[in-house]
């Protein structure tokens, strides 16, 4: 079964509009993220991008509250203060996918699953009566079912990635947000995993915001863009307001050419570097 087949079937909970405001972070009294704002919206994509080192992971893992700001405001649906709220009321709100989670070793695929039920467990493990299900959807959703019982020490990098995903939506919550979701993967699980997030807005009203790297996939999947560059939001819009050619050539430092795709209609860009002009090299002396 290829990974979103089962989605649209999959009931999920409302989603949470999750607003950050005045969001600014320190690593050893040094500001690496000034005074950013970004609001996630119930059934849409909000995707981060920008150079290495610009703030994109920080403001996300700050608005997961896995990062102390120095200064911030979280709101969840305009009246809920996201600072104020116990962790497990927070993570029955926003789930997170992390970079770099550690392999364990001596447990199923199904058990590292299940540990996306933890917020309604309650103390001493109380029954979670729609804990199995909600695993089951999360197993079929992200293309992981058919090894749900093999050892996860035994899974290439890719499929490990597809378990940590599948533990945040069994987690069921309104708001997801994804730290580089598509490391690892593969070209047909990179597409794949897209069409889930947005099948996560469209469908189930999820807000969803990830970080990625590749300009074209997050023209491809994005609602809104939000383009930081040296800690600070620059731009924060619809793709064709932010992945402009002259913004995107300022920001990352090197010429970048944008179109339109023929195939898709949804942009295309294209870093230019010394070798990449057929002219330029046609010219060059020999």
């Amino acid at each position: 079964m290829h990974a979103g087949e089962e989605s649209a079937a999959v009931t999920r909970p409302h989603g949470h509009e999750l607003s950050a405001t005045g969001v600014t972070v320190a690593y050893d009294g040094v500001d690496v993220v000034h005074d950013a704002s970004m609001t996630l919206r119930p059934g849409e994509v909000t995707v981060l991008v920008g150079p290495n080192g610009s703030g994109k992971s920080t403001l996300l893992r700050t608005i997961a509250r896995l990062q102390r700001p120095r200064t911030a405001t979280l709101t969840i649906d305009g009246d809920t203060d996201g600072l104020a709220l116990t962790p497990r009321e927070f993570s029955r709100r926003v789930a997170l996918l992390t970079q770099g989670r550690p392999t364990p070793s001596g447990l199923t695929v199904r058990d590292v699953v299940e540990f996306g039920r933890y917020p309604y467990r309650g103390r001493w493990g109380r029954a979670d009566p729609g804990g199995r299900a909600a695993v089951d959807r999360a197993l079929a959703m992200t293309g992981v079912a058919e090894f749900a019982e093999r050892g996860v020490e035994h899974l290439s990098g890719g499929q490990l990635q597809r378990v940590w995903l599948a533990g945040c939506l069994a987690q069921e919550t309104g708001v997801l947000l994804l730290d580089e979701p598509t490391t690892y993967l593969d070209l047909r699980y990179q597409v794949e995993l897209l069409d889930l997030m947005r099948d996560l807005a469209d469908v189930h009203g999820i807000a969803v915001g990830a970080v990625l790297h590749d300009l074209d996939q997050a023209a491809a999947v994005a609602d809104r863009i939000v383009l930081l560059h040296e800690g600070r939001v620059i731009a924060d819009g619809g793709p064709e307001d932010v992945l402009t050619p002259q913004r995107l050539t300022d920001t990352y430092g090197i010429r970048i050419e944008v179109d339109t795709d023929p195939l898709t209609g949804r942009l295309r860009t294209r870093a230019i570097g010394r070798h990449h002009s057929r002219s330029e090299r046609l010219s060059t002396p020999s």
